[in-house]
């Protein structure tokens, strides 16, 4: 039986529920967008829940971010960063590229997680000069995205709850 996620803002005008198969806080994000958006340690935790089954309680904002093609040229991204507009707090991101998901911010979910065995460490490329990532001795890193995706992982790792 999945994991039921409950969640909130800081000021509690959003609330919601999902149900989760893969809720064990393992990736940290360092991207500037993450960094800047959610990132209270210079990286945010995304987690992997199952869009049919979220609840939300209030309306929330969505945030489009424009991605630099390296080029001089920005798109903006098809991803949706949902916040709540009273107190800013970043709440899940979810993609039209996989409707059936949507990544709560580990920071947002007020239901006791799970501990992870091990951490992986996304986008160090783009981390922050400031930020000194602490890695363990069984995490993996990677200066853009990692080999395995949450379900990957957690299935790989026993850790898929059904």
């Amino acid at each position: 039986m999945p994991l039921k996620l409950d969640g909130s803002c800081r000021c509690g005008k959003i609330r919601f529920t999902a149900d989760s198969h893969a809720p064990i806080p393992f990736m940290r994000c360092y991207c500037s967008i993450c960094r800047k958006t959610a990132g209270g340690g210079g990286y945010a935790i995304n987690l992997h829940a199952d869009k049919r089954t979220l609840k939300i309680e209030g309306k929330t904002a969505v945030f489009h971010a424009e991605l630099d093609d390296g080029q001089g040229r920005c798109r903006v991204s098809t991803s949706e960063r949902h916040f709540c507009a009273a107190c800013g707090s970043a709440l899940w991101v979810f993609s039209p590229e996989y409707p059936e998901l949507f990544h709560p911010f580990a920071s947002a979910v007020d239901s006791e997680l799970p501990k992870t065995p091990s951490l992986v460490h996304m986008m160090l490329s783009s981390k922050a000069t400031w930020v000194e990532p602490e890695i363990g001795p069984d995490d993996q890193c990677f200066d853009e995205y990692p080999d395995n995706a949450l379900e990957d992982w957690h299935r790989a790792h026993d850790l898929w709850i059904d």
